[in-house]
């Protein structure tokens, strides 16, 4: 597990990952790429937490996500990556 803490002072984490490390409300679902407030259903795979992140929640953009035995990472092309070593 990464400390989310030391990686934000030492400047390794995103914006992204800075803004879900710190629990900032999201501007856009993770899963449906439409705005937070909206109801979305959830396959439920999302709905367990156990499917990677698709869409950026400051953005809304699609990122590009890298599945791993071990976890996950996802990249969004303007605010950076979000990894699930991050989330633990």
């Amino acid at each position: 597990m990464v400390d989310a803490r030391l990686a934000r002072e030492r400047g390794l984490l995103g914006e992204l990952a800075e803004a879900v490390v710190l629990g900032d409300a999201p501007k856009f679902h993770p899963y449906s790429g439409g705005p937070a407030a909206d109801a979305t259903r959830l396959s439920p795979g999302a709905a367990a937490g156990l499917e990677p992140p698709r869409y950026c929640q400051l953005c809304g953009r699609r990122m590009k996500v890298q599945v791993r035995p071990s976890g996950w990472q996802a990249t969004c092309s303007r605010h950076g990556s979000l990894d699930s070593e991050l989330l633990e």
